[in-house]
């Protein structure tokens, strides 16, 4: 029997048409879906264990997404050909559905729960992004696992002044503000993206925008479900309580908790000590039963936890003091450095209160750029930033089992920070790569700085100087306090981590997740406005280090020149088997790139070296010159024959001097007046149109009252 689908379509406003699908595909999942718009097409699929994962203290959801590449009727590259590891587009995308899903499952839900979104159809002018969520939540509520949804994520853009949701890849081109959103119907959870310096309001403006389309996708979400059938939620039982230790804690242990929180220490690992000794002097003094005392210091522990976060949070909003003594508007002391490491193209140290990035500049060539494979999206990218996170940055011990989705996504998010002041003629393939070397917080944003400040000490010629700031938020649904520059603590704690970076004149990039229901808009503008003001301090405090770009680059760095020669030229700069182009390289010692661009040859010569790069530029000239009758050239003479010289204008190209040319008077040999290697000024008189060759004169350059003398 054919499975028979259910489906409901809606319009994005602009007469596109989306349209959810059920019944037809994985129907063993705990929920599908699959989500159609033009010839894209997404497939969800939701599973959740039945019974809880036992002893852990935290929802073990995962979310992948991942681009078949026969969506697009492509064979994936690599030795294997076959999809591999998620790649960094696939992990962004991955963790966007992911931020926006996680805090909605119940409190306490401690299933094992796998969401899967995956690309089977692409259209190549349609970013799946921007419904990986859609699909992600309908499969949810499809589904009879306990969700506090649905939720949905749309892009919005402005395109020629106009905000647009969805847009086509042609048409992002011309953005200058590309967010991702992702709400329920009530709340904004996410917000990530870039923008060319936009104004507080107009982001403002365009998250509005997104969050009514993302209301109309929720009601279609629902309508599915009606169509369908809702299923009963399945009940799930939470950890077990115990009201009386609970209460016997908090007796014991909040007034001291709220001491050390309003204390203002400021050494993170200090103020860590004095927690811990809260909760271990409360264990030493219970007399717990050999057989529970296990359960029930795991359980105190617990307790003491969340105990830890409710008295700081109380300290932030009813005395106003948070965690390291500041007020909320303050930011840490912040010192810079450049130029730390001398052999770096371009290097900075920045360091804000306990959190450290030491930051490197790297200028490359054409051949390091980064290729991009995906199934919708290829091409290269001339400029990068890595960001790296090691355990050591927070004092503790941990495998390094390669790079982490936490440690992508803060690199992506500083690279389109970064991104938006590069120049548009920036002829380097550029590497910018963070190491955390301490952290309490704001890690990501000391990269951006840090990042900026060392494109300006390796003169690459950005546009203005970017910083980043890391705002949070501390709310009990009366009173709230919106907090600049949070620690990691004051993140973990907090009910928003909102990252904008920008210029003095605007935001560049920012991303937002939300960990409470119904922030009102005006709470988000003045966290906007907050940050403005943090962001211009810092961007204060950069440029007392380095306020613009250095004019050149540093002496040992690489530098290019670019020729542009004739489209027919290419194959002779190249050689046969590319034995030209190897050949030149070695003797000059560069690296020598060379495309086609718009119907010319572009060749980029690579060096450190000022004469090799020289003597490449001579030599490739001489490649792709071409001789003009008439013209005059300095020659150098490369054999001798009875009936005259040959004279090489160019490197190897060569023309006949004949010996009736070489002066006035009639000549019987060269001996005594030319030899090989004699550096001698022609003209260039003839080509002939079917060979090619060349003829020279000399004596045509002698001047006149020389001729008499000579009579």
């Amino acid at each position: 029997m054919i499975p028979k689908a259910i489906n409901h379509s809606f319009d994005l406003g602009d007469g596109r048409t989306v349209t959810l699908e059920t019944g037809k595909l994985a129907r063993q999942a705990d929920g599908s879906v699959v989500v159609k718009i033009g010839d894209t097409m997404l497939l969800a699929s939701v599973v959740s264990n039945t019974t809880p994962k036992e002893d852990i203290d935290f929802f073990p959801l995962s979310v992948d997404y991942q681009e078949k590449f026969a969506s697009a009727g492509r064979i994936p590259g690599g030795f294997f050909k076959r999809e591999a590891r998620p790649s960094d587009s696939e992990i962004l995308i991955s963790r966007l559905v992911d931020r926006v899903l996680r805090p909605l499952f119940p409190d306490g839900y401690r299933n094992e729960t796998q969401v899967l979104v995956y690309l089977i159809s692409a259209d190549r002018n349609i970013m799946p992004d921007a419904y990986a969520g859609l699909a992600a939540s309908t499969a949810i509520a499809l589904s009879d696992i306990p969700f506090n949804g649905p939720i949905s994520e749309v892009r919005v853009a402005k395109i020629d002044g106009k905000l647009v949701i969805n847009p086509n890849i042609s048409e992002l081109e011309r953005a200058t503000l590309n967010l991702l959103v992702g709400a329920t119907f009530k709340d904004i959870g996410m917000v990530e993206g870039e923008m060319k310096e936009v104004s507080e309001a107009d982001m403002l403006e365009a998250i509005k925008f997104a969050h009514e389309a993302i209301k109309k996708q929720i009601e279609a979400i629902n309508e599915l479900v009606k169509k369908v059938g809702p299923k009963t939620k399945r009940a799930f039982t939470g950890p077990v309580e115990d009201e009386e230790l609970k209460a016997t804690i908090r007796k014991a242990t909040y007034d001291k908790i709220y001491s050390v929180a309003k204390s203002g220490n400021g050494n993170k690992h200090e103020r860590k000590k004095l927690f811990g000794a809260i909760i271990e002097e409360f264990l030493a003094a219970q007399t717990f039963p050999e057989t529970e005392k296990k359960a029930k210091e795991k359980l105190a522990k617990r307790y003491y936890h969340a105990l830890e976060n409710e008295a700081c949070r109380a300290v932030i909003l009813n005395e106003g003091i948070r965690l390291d003594g500041r007020k909320t508007t303050d930011i840490r002391q912040i010192t810079t450095e450049v130029g730390y490491l001398p052999m770096a193209h371009g290097s900075a140290v920045f360091t804000r209160g306990e959190t450290q990035s030491l930051t490197t500049v790297t200028l490359g060539t054409k051949m390091d750029t980064l290729t991009i494979d995906g199934a919708v999206i290829q091409g290269e990218r001339n400029f990068m930033l890595h960001y790296n996170f090691p355990p050591f940055s927070t004092g503790e011990v941990k495998m390094m089992r390669g790079t982490s989705r936490r440690e992508v996504g803060h690199g992506n998010l500083a690279q389109r920070s970064l991104l938006q002041v590069m120049p548009a003629d920036n002829p380097y393939t550029i590497r910018i790569v963070s190491d955390i070397l301490e952290s309490n917080g704001s890690s990501s944003m000391a990269t951006v700085c840090a990042g900026s400040l060392a494109l300006m000490d390796a003169g690459v010629q950005v546009k203005k100087a970017v910083s980043g700031i890391a705002m949070g938020l501390i709310t009990d649904n009366k009173k709230f306090a919106v907090l600049s520059d949070i620690l990691g603590d004051e993140d973990h704690l907090g009910d928003m981590d909102f990252k904008v970076t920008g210029t003095k004149d605007g935001i560049t990039a920012t991303q937002m997740d939300l960990k409470v229901d119904g922030l009102p808009y005006e709470v988000m503008a003045k966290a906007l406005d907050q940050a403005r003001q943090g962001r211009l301090h810092i961007l204060g405090e950069m440029e007392k280090t380095i306020s613009k770009p250095r004019e050149d680059y540093k002496s040992h760095a690489p530098r290019i020149v670019q020729l542009t020669i004739a489209k027919e030229f290419i194959g002779a700069v190249i050689g046969p088997g590319g034995k030209i182009i190897q050949e030149l390289q070695r003797e000059t010692g560069t690296t020598i790139a060379i495309e086609e661009v718009n119907g010319k040859g572009v060749i980029d010569i690579f060096s450190d070296n000022k004469e090799g790069i020289e003597k490449a530029v001579a030599r490739i000239k001489g490649i792709t010159s071409v001789p003009e009758v008439g013209e005059i050239y300095m020659g150098k003479v490369t054999s001798i024959m009875p009936y005259g010289a040959f004279v090489e204008i160019y490197p190897g190209k060569e023309g006949l001097l004949h010996i009736s040319e070489v002066d006035h008077k009639r000549l019987d040999s060269l001996e005594g007046i030319l030899k090989q290697g004699d550096q001698v000024k022609v003209q260039l008189l003839d080509i002939d149109p079917r060979s090619g060759k060349m003829k020279l004169s000399r004596k045509v350059l002698i001047p006149k009252e020389e001729k008499a003398q000579q009579v």
